[in-house]
């Protein structure tokens, strides 16, 4: 084998072993926790809730471990949560039905912007259309004139 194979096959055995396996692990309780809002009024995860003897959360937390233990998926869990509560419970929302329009108005609005500020910065730094720049208001003789006898007077003056 010549020295460029030896180097392929220790790429591809180094490439092979970063790579993660194809079976996904099981959801983890925090995971699950993380992905739920809190009903009691915190706003905080499931996870991150801080009230002692929670109302809603340690409930929530035990119906999750129950779960987890009959095997079922992250998936299956939360839709039973969002069955159950509604859209809210979930602490991201979804891109179904309304909420990609509410993913997606900040970055128009932006966009709009940006856009809207290059069409009137663009308006007021294009040249007239002569191609000609306004003639500077010191042509006209008379102010001038005028210009010269008030400098002269101020050099005059002590």
């Amino acid at each position: 084998m010549s020295l460029g194979a030896h180097i392929g096959a220790l790429a591809l055995g180094a490439l092979l072993a970063a790579t993660p396996p194809l079976v996904a692990a099981p959801p983890t309780q925090q995971e699950i926790e993380e992905a739920l809002t809190c009903q009691c009024g915190c706003g905080l995860t499931v996870h991150a809730c801080n009230h002692l003897q929670c109302p809603s959360g340690e409930p929530m937390k035990r119906e999750i471990a129950e779960r987890l233990a009959r095997g079922e998926s992250k998936e299956a869990i939360l839709a039973a949560f969002r069955a159950r509560y509604g859209e809210k419970v979930l602490s991201a929302p979804t891109f179904r039905g309304f909420n990609w329009f509410a993913w997606a108005t900040p970055f128009a609005a932006v966009a709009a912007a940006a856009l809207a500020l290059g069409v009137v910065l663009g308006r007021r730094t294009r040249a007239r259309p002569g191609g000609e720049a306004p003639p500077p208001a010191a042509a006209d003789p008379a102010l001038r004139a005028r210009l010269a006898r008030e400098l002269e007077e101020l050099e005059r003056e002590p």
